[in-house]
């Protein structure tokens, strides 16, 4: 007999992370399956780090964060949002993964259903089903202007026993942004049901029509059920990092805090030092590495756009190329091929559930060299592929 719960043993593995699997660590291979740039983090962060391990800040630090970290955020959310979040609504998490899974352990239990707006990084709906709710899946619709949404199939998909609605704005793979109009429907919608959207915002920065993008923060009422998921992975290229933040609905300060005891205990004090120093100083830096992801999609695009079979649907944000190609069906076998055969690394659109299934994502936030071979071997790869 199994001492692992069946529905932990039989959860499924992300095919992102097996196709990830074959080409990590072999360095003829372009990889372009996971969400991360090819740029170091930069080094005022790095150093202000390093000065902090040197000052000896090492110990055990409060578990929602150590309070200049709180008020650096709060500062930071302010200046792009014009709203003041009280750093008592603010935690920082070891990962924006352990973010979710804190919300998840926080809103839902076995019986519970969540509805999730699809594509969508499929970590969340592991997290939820971790926890004993079901994941309900609404797609979104391709187009040639990029993908849409209908609302009104997210509402139909809610009942007595629905939880949480979430969404990636920008998203993850698909750039998609959620118009201010219907943020406001679909906030409206959960008010009056007592329904929690978690808005993951990860992306925030790497939107291609303006500087930083719409955020749930905007609208909401502190007492709203909304938590905003975001990350220093992205715009400041610190992945390896694993920092994250949570903004949660007046109130559940205590609640949080229990969580983050019983999970991780918190974040390393010496890598919240050098967190401080990418809010107070990283402007600079977020600007130039926008300004690198426009240009690596604007040769992706090009580059898609000319290839035979290639369908390639318009992102407005992220760092994400989706795109589709006449006669593949399978696309977790297209790339397990594509590792071997072409050595570029692309992750299958059937990890992102449904609506792109036929789709594959490819990271674009690359130098222009490494795109442009990567574009090159692509090209070859997609002109002889046979299922």
């Amino acid at each position: 007999m199994s001492l692992v719960r069946h529905d932990i043993e039989v959860l499924e593995d992300s095919p992102i992370v097996e196709v990830w699997r074959m080409g990590y660590g072999d360095p003829s291979v372009i990889g372009m399956f996971a969400g991360e740039p090819d740029v170091p983090t930069p080094d005022f962060i790095c150093e202000a780090t390093a000065q902090a391990l040197k000052d000896g800040k090492t110990f055990y630090t409060p578990n929602r964060g150590i309070g200049p970290i709180r008020e650096a955020l709060a500062d930071y959310m302010e200046m792009l949002y014009k709203v003041r979040v009280p750093e008592h609504r603010i935690t920082l998490t070891p990962s924006g993964m352990s973010a979710v899974m804190l919300i998840a352990q926080a809103t839902v239990k076995p019986g519970d259903n969540v509805v999730a707006i699809t594509p969508s990084w499929p970590n969340i709906m592991r997290a939820m089903q971790i926890c004993g709710a079901e994941a309900r899946e609404v797609a979104m619709t391709p187009g040639n202007a990029g993908w849409s949404l209908d609302l009104d199939k997210v509402f139909d998909a809610c009942d007595a026993n629905t939880k949480v609605i979430y969404l990636a704005s920008p998203g993850n793979p698909t750039g998609w942004m959620i118009p201010r109009e219907d943020a406001e429907r679909l906030l409206a919608f959960c008010r009056e049901r007592n329904i929690a959207i978690l808005s993951d915002e990860v992306y925030h920065r790497l939107v291609y029509d303006r500087e930083v993008a719409f955020s749930f923060l905007e609208i909401a009422k502190p007492n709203d059920p909304v938590f905003v998921v975001n990350s220093f992975s992205k715009a400041w290229a610190m992945t390896g990092w694993r920092l994250g933040w949570i903004v949660y609905p007046e109130g559940l300060k205590d609640a949080f805090e229990k969580l983050i005891q019983f999970n991780t205990s918190g974040a390393p004090e010496f890598l919240q030092v050098g967190a401080i120093a990418a809010l107070r100083h990283g402007e600079e830096f977020v600007k130039f590495f926008a300004e690198r992801c426009r240009q690596g999609r604007a040769l992706v695009n090009e580059r898609l756009g000319r290839m035979k079979r290639v369908h390639n649907i318009p992102n407005q944000g992220s760092f994400y190329a989706m795109f589709s190609v006449d006669g593949v069906d399978d696309t977790l076998a297209f790339c397990k091929r594509a590792v071997v055969e072409a050595k570029i690394g692309m992750a299958p659109g059937i990890s992102f559930g449904k609506g792109s299934e036929r789709y594959i994502r490819l990271c674009y936030a690359k130098s222009p060299e490494m795109l442009t071979e990567a574009m090159n071997r692509l090209e070859a790869f997609v002109g002889t592929y046979q299922e």
